[in-house]
């Protein structure tokens, strides 16, 4: 028979501790407002806004308006216009743009030719949503033409689909799923780790030696940069293997890239093990890092569709920056010193992490 008294008792015991931890009080109510938060107003699979840049060697009235009216439909933003294909081509390598629009000199003749495309829209098609998103262009109708247009009309754009032709998935996934992998892994694995000393009683040896507080925590990050590489080659094999995945850059900037994410990854579990009273602490402050991570860096979702707010938000995430840098290099073929500021947003947000880790951490068991 179970005694409702003791049973009562036990209740009450966990309720109350549950009032004196107020991580695991704070996860009851902030993880629906977290995933309500993210999932209702910072995601959103209605792509608009993707930034583009125009090549118009037209330069006419018509021109403008064909412009014009692309920007109008929302679907793009124009953030730069440039003189050449060929930099509209360099602009998709580097990432800055998602859709490029080339508007040929000789575009007013091309919309009174039935067999002859108009323009021509350049699409960083690694991404299948980004790809749909900006085909929406093609139902483009000019508001103002000098002459009639041919019965029945051509479309305006002729659609270039670059660095994923035949629109799999996995070639966008797997690239993002190594930063997924290593945030989820590194944050955990460094987390835990000045918690654990302390549970497990080794802190006491650490306060009679002479090691300063930078030397533990850089002693304590160097085996793990070897394991994360040891993932990102294990999944570079699988996603080659299985899923056939290209490598269109250098692999030796590929390395390069997650040696440095690897790096903020980890100096960010350090700050958190800093933070954590117990492991167990320690591993819901990281998933607490870890879900506005996989959702707002555009490994899920195209960024240019999110919210200004939620992009603010996403820049201070390590893996928004590797994302960038990973598809950017393997799928597009990009040279890592084109991509320079994502390297230099890893590299300072592991500094500043490593700074307040080693600031925070005091060798006592107070």
């Amino acid at each position: 028979m179970i005694s409702l008294p003791r049973l009562f008792a036990i209740m009450q015991k966990e309720i109350r501790q549950l009032r004196r931890d107020r991580l695991t009080f704070g996860m009851i109510v902030g993880i629906p407002i977290l995933q309500i938060t993210l999932f209702g107003y910072a995601i959103n699979t209605d792509v608009r806004h993707l930034r583009a840049a125009v090549a118009d060697q037209s330069g006419t009235q018509l021109s403008r308006i064909l412009a014009q009216d692309a920007a109008a439909s929302q679907v793009i933003d124009i953030a730069a216009w440039v003189r050449t294909p060929e930099d509209l081509e360099d602009l998709l390598r580097e990432g800055r743009i998602s859709v490029g629009i080339y508007i040929p000199a000789d575009f007013a003749a091309r919309l009174q030719d039935q067999d002859r495309i108009a323009a021509q829209l350049l699409i960083d098609g690694s991404d299948p949503l980004i790809l749909a998103a900006a085909r929406q262009l093609t139902g483009l109708a000019l508001r103002y033409e000098t002459q009639p247009a041919p019965d029945p009309r051509p479309p305006l754009f002729e659609i270039r689909n670059y660095y994923n032709p035949e629109r799999r998935s996995a070639v966008n996934v797997v690239p993002g799923l190594i930063g997924v992998i290593l945030t989820m892994t590194m944050v955990l694995f460094t987390a835990v780790a000045i918690v654990r000393e302390r549970e497990r009683g080794n802190l006491e040896l650490l306060i009679n030696t002479p090691v300063k507080n930078v030397e533990l925590m850089v002693g304590k990050i160097i085996p793990y940069v070897a394991i994360g590489l040891i993932q990102v080659s294990l999944i570079l094999l699988l996603g080659r293997l299985l899923f056939h995945v290209p490598i269109v850059g250098s692999l030796a900037d590929v390395y390069l890239a997650a040696l440095a994410f690897i790096a903020a990854n980890l100096t960010m579990g350090l700050t958190i093990s800093t933070l954590a009273k117990t492991q167990f602490q320690a591993m819901q402050t990281t998933f607490f890092f870890f879900l506005p991570s996989i959702l707002l860096s555009g490994f899920m979702f195209p960024f240019d569709g999110m919210p200004k707010a939620a992009q603010a938000i996403a820049q201070v995430l390590p893996l928004t920056h590797f994302v960038r840098l990973i598809r950017g290099v393997m799928l597009r073929g990009a040279e890592l010193a084109e991509l320079l500021p994502e390297v230099g947003a890893l590299l300072a947000f592991a500094g500043i992490m490593l700074t307040v880790a080693v600031l925070r951490f005091r060798k006592r068991l107070d």
